[in-house]
């Protein structure tokens, strides 16, 4: 019968061998909260999931429940409504979410990416009118910093920030566009990554805190990806768009500085979901190949089929104390960006070896859309173009050598 979105992974049964080590990062409490965010993604976003897929997009009701739920605060301080708990909690939400097979709505880039800068870097005052919506979901953040024409190289960034003056107070004239805008259609709040000093280069630019109703802001349909469908992904327009001076995160010109500080948060939080997938994809893999039959015999019963997930399980469990390393290294603030980029690069190049593996071990059956491995297969690809693409790694590894 076709997968058409179950999160239930067939795990060995009663007395047999667990497929995975204990893991020693989590207590108890991490215990508790894993099994409300698995209560929640299983009750409210695998039933509709399906839906969401073929809208491109989710609607603003699952953040609000998420926000509810405790799933999108959970580093975000509780002076500003959230639960100040940390890293680990935020990568028990990455790693459900990646067991079920949910991309979207992305709630990784929101909570994970878009909070911390605020966090860090924002004023009293941005981080009163902006942290609590998103830890209750009424405001949804998006990163505007890719370009049409030069990728995410800041060096290359041409939307244009101008400083201006008139009866309404400072504020930037903001003209250009940006492209592969996650949230970019359901978004409130936009960061936007704008050249402030062209004659700069890479260090010429500036952040920008953008309410995404401003006028002379303007977003496409979303766009048609491969994968991660039900996440909605867009273009944006600037044109003579007004903000605020007082809307600028962190000094003019200081936009490299604070984005290369979110850089290691960001390739673990694409390590985590890599190493979750991976699991999840053996778990049913083998639940699959047991069940199935090829040849008047169980597809497992090859050798082949065994030694296959022999290798991948292994290779999995290898990754696994890797990555709990990175999240406990990255709690106490000491994971460093070569680090990073190693659990980056290795965990995704996996992820791929993994899901094309288990995808092959399905058949046909794995090439067909209602098939969880089909789905996973398809949106874990840009994992390897995510948060600076593999080869990138490979070049800042390469450095510190």
């Amino acid at each position: 019968m076709p997968d058409t979105g179950s999160a239930a992974h067939t795990r060995p049964g009663e007395g047999a061998t667990p497929l995975w080590l204990p893991r020693e990062i989590f207590d108890s409490e991490h215990d508790m909260f894993r099994a409300s965010v698995k209560r929640f993604v299983a009750e409210e976003m695998l039933p509709h999931y399906a839906a969401w897929e073929e809208a491109g997009i989710a609607p603003r009701e699952i953040w609000a429940k998420a926000g509810a739920a405790g799933l999108l605060g959970t580093s975000i301080p509780a002076d500003y409504g959230g639960a100040e708990a940390g890293f680990v909690y935020d990568s028990i939400v990455i790693e459900e979410l990646a067991n079920a097979g949910i991309a979207g709505p992305s709630f990784d880039l929101h909570s994970y990416i878009v909070a911390p800068f605020l966090i860090k870097f924002g004023t009293e005052a941005q981080k009163q009118r902006y942290l609590p919506g998103m830890a209750d979901g009424s405001i949804i953040a998006s990163v505007a910093m890719t370009e049409p024409d030069s990728g995410s190289d800041l060096q290359a960034v041409r939307t244009s920030a101008v400083r201006s003056s008139d009866g309404n107070g400072d504020h930037y004239v903001v003209n250009g566009s940006k492209i592969f805008i996650t949230n970019g259609i359901v978004g409130d709040l936009c960061l936007l990554v704008a050249k402030t000093d062209p004659a700069k280069g890479a260090r010429g630019v500036s952040l920008l805190l953008v309410d995404t109703n401003s006028p002379g802001y303007q977003k496409s349909k979303s766009l048609k990806k491969i994968g991660n469908k039900a996440q909605d992904t867009a273009v944006l327009y600037f044109d003579d768009m007004k903000v605020p001076v007082d809307n600028r995160l962190g000094g003019e010109n200081e936009g490299w500085r604070l984005l290369m500080s979110g850089l290691v948060q960001e390739r673990l939080i694409v390590a985590v979901r890599a190493v979750s997938t991976c699991e999840a994809a053996l778990e049913q893999t083998i639940a699959y190949t047991k069940e199935r039959k090829a040849f008047g015999q169980r597809v497992f019963d090859f050798q082949n089929t065994r030694f296959t997930l022999a290798e991948l399980v292994t290779e999995v469990q290898i990754a696994r104390h890797f990555m709990d390393r990175c999240i406990r290294l990255h709690a106490e603030g000491a994971c460093d960006m070569r680090t990073a980029a190693m659990v980056k690069l290795s965990t995704t190049e996996l992820q791929q070896k993994v899901l094309d593996a288990c995808l092959q071990l399905h058949g046909g059956n794995g090439y067909m859309w209602e098939y969880w491995i089909a789905r996973a297969w398809a949106d874990a690809r840009v994992h390897r173009i995510y948060a600076g693409t593999n080869e990138i790694m490979k070049e800042l590894i390469g450095r510190t050598l």
